[in-house]
């Protein structure tokens, strides 16, 4: 029998909610691709007993949507991480060169905003510092939905730009790199030992838009890991109890990755700054000049539809990665 204090709790019950949608909408998309088929096979059947240009436009559009949705169905399949189907925990940080750089790392914000929503998922930023003159220095976002983390995995790392910048003056071309940091929502049934006493907690008033109290008290947060140099921030809650609870579901996040890591030998040394660690690995240039192209160094995969991509369109990119992973098991 379920223990009666479960659904008591609304992060586990919203979990299982969540999970069961999630699981839900493809069982749904299963039946919905059946009952696709059969109405193809009846409009070929009528295309080929009376030949019409017009049945033949419809059916070639009704297979196309077929082909679209058995993609999205394999793609799911993929997925088999242990967490792959939770929530995703997103950090952007922009690296040296100013605003060009910072501006990158809005484009990149925009660009996983966008793919999210096109995929069905919330977009909750929880986080976020302006650049001095234009962009961001860097944002945190909480991407909620079945398999958020499975897709969105393969984010992680560091997205270099090139083309010619509209902060010079003289039209010179630049290049700019931005660090993408993306970790799953765990519960409390993943074992996370967190020492408090190496953890040093800093409250300041929040920087961004928001209610009445958002700027007139010290709501934001800002955790630092003392061992490891990990630093987590929230400001966007509506209190500091709510954003001291996202930090430390952050930070929890971000101390299991590193201790994933180190077990699968993705790193060497077994201390240091976390962030230097991300900064090692560029997977993906995107040139904008003197040619259009976007290219992921991890699978070759490359895209030349730019602005596709930057309008959250990584499907392809998403799908080699995970195809490459599988490979590897």
């Amino acid at each position: 029998m379920a223990d009666p204090t479960f659904w008591d709790d609304p992060d586990k019950a919203n979990k299982i909610a969540q999970d069961v949608n999630g699981l839900k909408g493809e069982v749904d998309e299963f039946d919905k691709l059946g009952n696709s088929l059969d109405d193809a096979f009846v409009l070929q059947e009528m295309a080929t007993e009376e030949p019409d240009e017009s049945l033949i436009s419809e059916l070639d559009e009704m297979l196309e949507k077929i082909k679209e949705s058995l993609e999205h169905l394999e793609l799911g399949m993929l997925l088999s991480g242990e967490y792959d189907a939770n929530n995703a925990l997103m950090t952007l940080h922009a690296g040296e060169g100013g605003t060009e750089a910072q501006d990158w790392t809005e484009m990149l914000l925009r660009m996983f905003t966008r793919f999210a929503e096109k995929s069905g998922y919330e977009v909750n930023v929880l986080d976020l510092l302006p650049g001095n003159e234009a962009g961001i220095k860097s944002a945190s976002l909480k991407i909620n939905g079945h398999n958020a983390y499975g897709f969105l995995r393969s984010e992680k790392g560091v997205h270099r730009l090139v083309r010619i910048s509209p902060f010079d003056a003289n039209a010179r071309r630049h290049t700019s790199f931005a660090a993408v940091d993306v970790m799953p929502e765990l519960d409390e049934s993943v074992d996370v030992n967190i020492n408090m006493d190496d953890v040093r907690v800093d409250t300041y008033r929040s920087s961004g838009a928001g209610g009445q109290h958002v700027n007139k008290t010290s709501s934001a947060v800002r955790m630092t890991h003392l061992p490891t140099g990990i630093v987590v921030q929230c400001q966007n809650e509506r209190s500091q109890i709510q954003n001291r609870a996202m930090c430390m579901t952050m930070l929890r996040a971000k101390l299991y990755e590193y201790e994933k890591a180190k077990q699968d030998a993705k790193i060497d040394e077994l201390a240091g700054n976390y962030q230097a660690i991300e900064w090692g690995s560029q997977i993906r240039s995107y040139v904008f000049q003197p040619y259009t192209l976007v290219k992921d160094h991890r699978t070759s995969f490359e895209s030349g539809n730019i602005q596709a991509v930057m309008d959250g369109d990584l499907r392809g990119f998403v799908e080699s990665y995970l195809r490459s992973q599988q490979k590897k098991v």
